[in-house]
């Protein structure tokens, strides 16, 4: 996989979502709503990083797709029942939440023993 690509595909889709939660969402979105939004946001953006990072480090140490897999499903899973909970999604979407976050803790984890050899 190139990690560098999906990280930066996926950053792309994070600032749109996040424009449309700034501008498209306000008239309609409760305040719980659009802060769901953001967050949902903002982690898709940091792993969007973590992704475009992960492929940057491939070039001194091939390897790591776990760490890659469980960022960008993680996130993912996490963002997007936010996503879809803002929308007006069945609230129970926030008892999957957890799971996509431990995804992206597990990606870190990864990540860390990946850069340590």
């Amino acid at each position: 996989m190139n990690w560098i690509m999906a990280g930066a595909l996926w950053g792309l889709i994070g600032v749109a979502l996040g424009a449309f939660g700034a501008h498209g969402l306000k008239a309609v979105a409760t305040e719980q709503g659009l802060a769901w939004w953001e967050t949902a946001a903002r982690y898709q953006l940091i792993h969007a990083v973590a992704l475009v990072l992960l492929g940057l480090l491939q070039y001194h140490r091939p390897g790591g797709a776990g760490a890659g897999w469980s960022f960008l499903l993680g996130s993912a899973v996490f963002s997007g029942t936010l996503y879809a909970m803002a929308l007006g999604a069945p609230r129970w979407l926030g008892a999957v939440t957890p799971v996509g976050g431990l995804a992206m803790m597990l990606g870190w984890l990864l990540l860390a023993l990946h850069a340590r050899g």
